[in-house]
């Protein structure tokens, strides 16, 4: 039974490698690949909630065309838990890069995924993205560091 959990999670730490590389290569497909079609995603722009599909493609390609040329991102302190066909995974991942009026733009923010087999692969069923808030104001954090 270890066994398999270090293979899966092997297996997980793939995917977020091939994510991670979609991310910085802009491509949508890439990163759709990594998500189940009926993926639910707390993301950090409205709505509260959204589904997969094209209403997912289209999200990625909006956070894509805020960015001019490559992406930077990375993931630290990666964490997996993989128990038979369900898996949990949670990081803190920076996502930088220069934004189209020229400004860099860099922010450090909370990822947490449900991974599902399906189909022999490991998919993103549900993530949740997002940054700390100042309680008094209302405020995203978004300048905090690791």
């Amino acid at each position: 039974m270890a066994q398999d959990r270090t293979t899966d999670e092997a297996a997980i730490r793939g995917r977020v490698d091939a994510l991670l590389r979609a991310i910085r290569d802009r491509d949508v497909d890439g990163v759709m690949s990594v998500f189940a079609a009926d993926v639910v995603s707390f993301d950090l722009g409205p709505p509260l909630s959204h589904g997969g599909g094209e209403v997912f493609r289209t999200h990625w390609r909006a956070l894509f065309d805020a960015y001019r040329g490559q992406i930077e991102y990375d993931v630290r302190d990666l964490a997996l838990a993989a128990d038979g066909e369900l898996a949990f995974s949670r990081s803190l991942n920076r996502m930088a890069g220069v934004a189209p009026d020229g400004q860099r733009a860099e922010r450090w923010l909370r990822w947490t995924a449900c991974w599902r087999r399906i189909g022999g692969d490991w998919l993103i069923v549900h993530e949740h993205v997002s940054v700390p808030v100042d309680l008094r104001t209302g405020r995203a954090l978004t300048d905090l560091r690791p």
